[in-house]
């Protein structure tokens, strides 16, 4: 596997695309379930103050991409998205394109890199309830009862950072986790 920026390259840029349809597939809410809005997603990844890196195998064919939007004047990273090929899942990539996110964002001066998990499909314990008034201990509570990619972030490292309740509809949060960058 070899982890390169996505270049300005249709076929790559194509395949990226194809990539986001299918391994949000099956979402409640795809936020990308068609080719047009998936090819303008990581269009808008080449931009100025972004990052975009593949992983490809094979005759360089995509197998995993990760993305990073700068916040904060390059302080801080965001990932967005990170997508991995589902039948290739669980082997590593993610963790590499992670891991590869933030060598590049270090560079750039990042001090942390963040993430924000929505709940649409009833995969943590914070799903389809309403945590308030106790909001912080809902959220020291928080478990994954199901594969939510709230539980490969902390494996990774990174620590609740906090929730925004009701983000994608009643009882649908979006958690959020950061790690220090260099760990």
């Amino acid at each position: 596997m070899l982890i390169v920026d996505l270049r300005n390259d249709e076929r790559l840029i194509a395949e990226t695309a194809a990539l986001l349809i299918a391994g949000f597939a099956g979402h409640r809410q795809h936020p990308w379930p068609d080719m047009p809005s998936a090819l303008a997603e990581v269009r808008e990844s080449l931009g100025a103050g972004r990052i975009s890196r593949i992983a490809t195998v094979e005759r360089g064919a995509v197998v995993g991409w990760v993305g990073g939007i700068s916040r904060y004047r390059g302080r801080v990273w965001e990932i967005h998205p990170l997508v991995v090929r589902p039948d290739l899942q669980g082997k590593g990539i993610g963790r590499a394109l992670v891991n590869d996110l933030e060598s590049v964002a270090r560079a750039r001066g990042a001090l942390t890199l963040w993430v924000g998990t929505d709940d649409e499909d009833g995969l943590t314990t914070l799903w389809g309830m309403d945590p308030y008034p106790d909001l912080l201990g809902h959220l020291a509570d928080i478990r994954s009862v199901g594969t939510h990619p709230f539980a490969f972030y902390r494996k990774l490292g990174f620590s609740l950072a906090g929730v925004m309740p009701d983000a994608n509809g009643p009882g649908q949060p979006d958690i959020y986790l950061a790690r220090k960058v260099g760990r």
